[in-house]
């Protein structure tokens, strides 16, 4: 993509429908929240999975569930998330690190970071003790796939009557997830146990949590100064069970999939990019007093809290994150359909019930946005240094070239929640590890000179995963 074409699809059966790439125009779209709703082409074919959770929701049912997430994501619960909820589950992390390591295996690290965030998300959204590799986690990617199907192929319906089975029973396991999580919460709250000693009762009683067990699982779920879970939160804003079931999976997929997406593409990045690491290391090193500097080793530890992985204090690691998040976006394709006629800032006129799509995938690599080197990992473009002190600061971007994490109305609500997770674990990890990719393709590897592929989703999950080899350093 080198220019900002408008471009018309048009596919029998299907409205009427444009792609954009303009950041006016995408600006357009996501400025106008009730000009542009998700609408029923998106909810129709998205329903099973979302329900009416928050990405599927428009107008009074999407501001209610906005309301739920503001509240849980304040600047005191971030707080509590990097200083007290992250640190132990960071630590069974360097665990299985380091049992691969003794034993010599191939570590899958989609794997590894998917297991971290779905147990954060369990602790911190819905106090309960989730693991990785739980059946939901199997039938929501399937799911996802599935669903992805069905805005390209007109013939979903007829496809899914014939051969849908395993489709509908992967539903089936996500909606019925969705009723564990919301009947736990219930629980606690009939019992009337402090929500800072609850532990997870309801999870013992399916299956789904059954999993390798860590020292952090003996914990209390959630910390005294946690002010209020998502769970509780989305009970207090939404009339029904099952309308809190659908916002806790939206929710749940959004926090947790995205985010360990977007780590393991990142370790990729910085795997096929290693003179990267040694910056990162610098800027690390950089938190330590002085007087230690001399006898540093990778066993001492990084002082890490709320205060030391905010952009000011680790720019160039934010930066190699933002770099990583331009060239593989968690969600790599959006739309939106008109309420009424409507005409974009470069002329194009959309009628109402039309579709309009935007790729941040596709935007993220424009030359016209990024410059001629668009393709390249340099995590240098979102930095500045300061002519006066030389200190380095980090370059704000427009939503709207850079839609990541969305922007306007509808703006990530838990932006800066994954990049201080991800801020936190690439210090962690790259500190203390070294990772090497694995190129056999005996091993899962890609061979070398190919390149990791994504799989077919609405998020963007490496396919195969990333399997590599990990070491202590030296």
């Amino acid at each position: 993509m080198v220019g900002f074409d408008t471009y018309e699809i048009s596919i029998p059966s299907l409205p009427a429908a444009i792609v954009v790439n303009d950041p006016k125009n995408v600006e357009h779209v996501l400025k106008n929240n009730e000009l542009f709703i998700k609408g029923d082409f998106f909810r129709s074919r998205s329903w099973d999975l979302f329900g009416n959770g928050i990405i599927n929701a428009d107008g009074e049912l999407w501001r209610i569930q906005r309301k739920a997430g503001l509240r849980f994501f304040s600047n005191a619960n971030l707080k509590t998330f990097i200083n007290e909820i992250l640190p132990p589950l960071l630590a069974d992390t360097k665990h299985d690190l380091d049992a691969a390591i003794y034993s010599g295996a191939v570590l899958d690290l989609q794997n590894v970071f998917l297991q971290l965030t779905t147990r954060l998300m369990g602790k911190m959204a819905y106090d309960m003790d989730m693991h990785g590799g739980l059946p939901f986690s199997r039938a929501f990617d399937y799911a996802s796939g599935e669903t992805t199907n069905r805005f390209t192929n007109p013939f979903w319906k007829i496809k899914e009557f014939v051969f849908g089975a395993r489709l509908r029973a992967a539903i089936k396991d996500v909606r019925a997830f969705g009723q564990t999580v919301v009947a736990a919460a219930v629980e606690k709250r009939t019992s009337k146990l402090p929500e800072h000693a609850a532990t997870d009762q309801g999870s013992s009683k399916t299956p789904e949590h059954a999993a390798t067990k860590h020292d952090s699982d003996d914990h209390p779920t959630v910390p005294p100064s946690l002010q209020g879970n998502l769970i509780n939160s989305l009970l207090d804003h939404l009339p029904t069970p099952s309308l809190v079931a659908d916002a806790a999976m939206n929710f749940l997929s959004a926090g947790r999939d995205t985010t360990a997406q977007s780590l393991t593409w990142t370790l990729y990045a910085l795997m096929r990019q290693p003179a990267t690491v040694p910056r990162i290391r610098a800027e690390l090193a950089s938190l330590l007093p002085p007087t230690s500097l001399p006898t540093t080793t990778t066993t001492t530890p990084l002082p890490l809290s709320f205060d030391t992985v905010q952009p000011t204090t680790l720019p160039y690691t934010l930066a190699v994150y933002s770099e990583a998040l331009r060239l593989y976006p968690p969600v790599p394709f959006e739309l939106k359909e008109a309420t009424a006629d409507t005409t974009f800032p470069d002329g194009t006129v959309l009628p109402a019930r039309a579709v309009v799509l935007w790729v941040p995938w596709a935007m993220g690599r424009s030359t016209r946005i990024w410059g001629a080197d668009a393709l390249a990992f340099r995590p240098e473009r979102w930095l500045s240094r300061c002519e006066g002190s030389g200190k380095v600061t980090l370059v704000s971007k427009s939503a709207y070239e850079n839609p990541v994490f969305n922007a306007g109305p509808r703006a990530c609500l838990g932006k800066k929640m994954a990049e201080l997770l991800a801020v936190c674990v690439l210090a962690t990890l790259v500190w203390e590890y070294d990772f090497e990719e694995v190129l056999e393709r005996g091993e899962g590897g890609c061979g070398v000179g190919g390149e990791r592929a994504s799989q077919n989703s609405l998020t963007l999950p490496m396919e195969g995963g990333l399997p590599c080899r990990v070491r202590r350093r030296a």
